[in-house]
């Protein structure tokens, strides 16, 4: 199993941007499918983006697209999450998870290890 350290998050104001990494270590990173997820207090997790385990497929919200991207360095088996023009909705705890097997859903049930997670909050 992988294990999963996210960090990055902070307070930032309206329309700043912020980049998350998810450091991780264990069995291959470069085999996991690998998603960003967040939670608002109050609110379900949801997700957020995927990239597949070779870089060459990259899902998104639509609450997030064009604003958001998601990245991987395999040789140093991390991920990214670029977040831009960041609105106060975008106020969460976000979260990396992993998963070997993908097959394009947004359920954080179909993503088996995750980490601790990453305060976003950004002031209006």
């Amino acid at each position: 199993q992988v294990r999963l350290e996210e960090s990055g998050g902070g307070l930032v104001q309206a329309g700043d941007s912020l980049r998350l990494s998810c450091a991780a270590s264990g069995r291959t990173f470069s085999s996991y499918t690998m998603g960003w997820f967040r939670q608002a207090p109050g609110k379900e997790r949801e997700f957020v983006a995927a990239i597949t385990s070779g870089g060459s497929s990259t899902y998104y919200a639509d609450s997030v697209k064009g604003r958001f991207t998601i990245s991987r360095d395999n040789a140093k088996n991390t991920l990214y999450l670029q977040t831009n023009s960041l609105k106060p909705e975008d106020t969460a705890v976000y979260y990396c998870a992993a998963t070997i097997s993908y097959y394009g859903s947004t359920s954080p049930s179909s993503f088996g290890s995750w980490g601790q997670g990453t305060q976003v909050t950004v002031s209006s």
